[in-house]
């Protein structure tokens, strides 16, 4: 189903719930994977994901459709991703390193996201980003997503978006270069 025909059958209020779980059903997936890739851990991805709809019902009826209705919800994923990290720091007094740290256990821990030792070893460099930069190069390498939607998602110029997803490729080749097992 468009997007176009489910904002349409939203605006009824006879077809409003019948819309919604059309809209649930085709973006589901993809923010829960978004906002895994995130947060790591499938119980706090398996909340956010259902934030980000609770948001998006509450806030659907006042879609100006400024961007996609994906742009958009994707944007409300990260800013809740971005949000749910910045309180888990403030809450337990955590530094940026304690973070990437804690996340990267869950990495190793979680069969789901257990993959060859390179992809484990690609997850673990990609935790030490900084949010943004993570965020970025997610959209970026997993998502595929072009840097002009990208920067409708982030509310940030492309240029800008370019040089965070260079300077995060950088970090990340560095750290796989530097922690390289011996052979």
């Amino acid at each position: 189903m468009e997007d176009q025909d489910i904002l349409l059958k939203f605006a009824d209020p006879v077809s409003r719930n019948v819309a919604f779980n059309q809209l649930v059903r085709k973006y589901q997936q993809k923010v829960y994977w978004h906002v895994r890739k995130m947060v790591i851990d499938h119980d706090d991805a398996d909340d956010l994901t259902q934030d980000v709809f609770v948001k998006v019902w509450k806030h659907l009826g006042n879609f100006r459709q400024d961007a996609s209705l994906y742009t958009w919800i994707y944007r409300i994923a990260t800013n809740e991703c971005l949000s749910f990290l910045q309180s888990k720091r403030r809450k337990f007094f955590l530094p940026l390193h304690d973070v990437a740290a804690e996340l990267a256990a869950k990495v190793e821990a979680d069969p789901a996201l257990a993959g060859d030792d390179i992809e484990r070893r690609l997850q673990q460099a990609i935790l030490r980003l900084p949010d943004k930069q993570r965020l970025v190069f997610n959209l970026r390498y997993y998502d595929e997503m072009p840097y002009e939607q990208m920067a409708e998602v982030t509310g940030t110029s492309v240029g800008a978006l370019k040089a965070s997803y260079h300077h995060a490729a950088k970090k990340i080749e560095q750290y796989l270069n530097n922690d390289a097992p011996a052979n």
